[in-house]
């Protein structure tokens, strides 16, 4: 009988072991499924109401084609947009405030556009004028200005009849205050920025870069918040293209970085040069999205030595170019501690060397390391940054030259 009492003690005590686990498997199953729904709901609420706030495109259009038609305003995609009805804004790229984006068109906007300069009477000399004034103080008083002036003045007129009319004029200037504008100017002969397709006041219509950004997966931002740091490296790294596909599109910012040191029109520093801000198309060629933070060297310099510090960190622009404090002036130096090379080896380490071949996986570790390295008050900075761009283009080069992704 006390075995007998016992055995039922213990079968009573499974029992409610067991209904108490699975009511706890339940509470855990039903919490989990709450929390995913709630997060779902949440993330499509904010995604759809942040869309719909900042995404309107017909008010952009109605703005932009209500000064068009007063005669304000003229370009080369003002017919397009705005009587023919063959171009117009669609999918939202960014839902950020700060920005506005539909297609490829990504500027900050802290106000419209006045359109009021040039001013009515202004001649064509005094307007030519204007715009060597600007560019000047933009990338510094460069040999060859006039020939960036030439070119300026070329896209100004817009349908090509030898003159530009103040409508024109007002748009060209208007252009002129955006980086990314002066940028796909001055690299217009080169693969690396979208080809400019048109402009309308300072709207303007850049070919589409299919596959944004250089590397990873978008992803909305309270979903960011979830995923743990290692889980996010590798879904990037899943979503990557072939290995000899990845070192094509090194080669391509590697050569961006070439064309923006000592370029045609004086240098340009990246001050951004987070993933996000480049694509690539079908071929794998690198194309830059966003160049907002992409400044010419002479324009940052101005900026920097007119701003106070207290420490180091209070001269940072953008999120990757810092100068020092000098603390006997309480002012920013002007010269940048990082090249844009050290910057975008930074970006492109994890990114490059994973999948990599095994024959050329450590030296290209070494001189990734070696161009992070790369200090921007070097004396020896300039040749120490030829040899390491040279020698990584190469490496990666000889690896896919006879490959069909080259």
């Amino acid at each position: 009988v006390p075995h007998r009492k016992a055995f039922f003690a213990w079968l009573h005590c499974l029992f409610v072991c067991a209904q108490a686990r699975f009511s706890y498997l339940h509470m855990k199953y039903l919490f989990f499924s709450w929390l995913a729904v709630f997060v779902g709901s949440w993330v499509v609420y904010v995604e759809y109401s942040s869309y719909t706030e900042l995404c309107r495109g017909h008010e952009c259009k109605n703005s932009i084609c209500d000064k068009f038609q007063k005669g304000v305003i003229d370009g080369s995609a003002c017919n397009s947009l705005c009587e023919k009805d063959t171009l117009y804004l669609g999918k939202c790229l960014s839902a950020k405030p700060s920005n506005q984006v539909r297609h490829n068109k990504l500027e900050p906007r802290k106000e419209s556009a006045s359109f009021n300069r040039p001013t009515k009477g202004t001649s064509m000399e005094k307007f030519k004028e204007m715009v060597f004034s600007h560019l000047k103080a933009k990338v510094g008083d460069q040999a060859n200005l006039a020939d960036l002036v030439t070119l300026v003045l070329g896209v100004a007129d817009s349908n090509k009849d030898g003159q530009i009319s103040l409508s024109e004029a007002h748009s060209a200037w208007a252009l002129l205050q955006l980086n990314e504008f002066l940028l796909s100017i001055v690299l217009q002969e080169r693969e690396h920025t979208p080809r400019l397709l048109g402009f309308c006041g300072d709207l303007y219509v850049m070919e589409k870069v299919p596959y944004v950004p250089l590397y990873g997966v978008s992803l909305p931002w309270m979903v960011e918040l979830w995923i743990p740091a290692s889980l996010r490296r590798s879904i990037d790294q899943w979503a990557a293209p072939s290995w000899p596909r990845k070192a094509k599109i090194a080669i391509g910012l590697f050569e961006l970085v070439e064309d923006l040191f000592h370029g045609t029109f004086g240098s340009f520093l990246m001050c951004d040069v987070s993933a996000a801000g480049f694509g690539y198309t079908e071929r794998h060629d690198i194309k830059v999205v966003d160049a907002r933070r992409i400044v010419p060297e002479a324009a940052f310099q101005e900026v920097m030595r007119e701003r106070r510090c207290e420490e180091d960190s209070d001269c940072m622009y953008g999120r990757d170019c810092l100068t020092s404090c000098d603390l006997t002036k309480h002012r920013c130096t002007t010269e940048a501690t990082q090249p844009n090379l050290a910057k975008v080896c930074s970006t492109l380490k994890d990114y490059i060397l994973y999948g990599a071949p095994l024959d050329i996986k450590d030296e290209l570790e070494k001189q990734l390391y070696a161009c992070i390295a790369l200090k921007g008050a070097s004396e020896q900075m300039e040749m120490e940054h030829s040899l390491i761009l040279n020698n990584l283009k190469t490496l990666l080069w000889k690896k896919i030259s006879h490959t069909k992704d080259s």
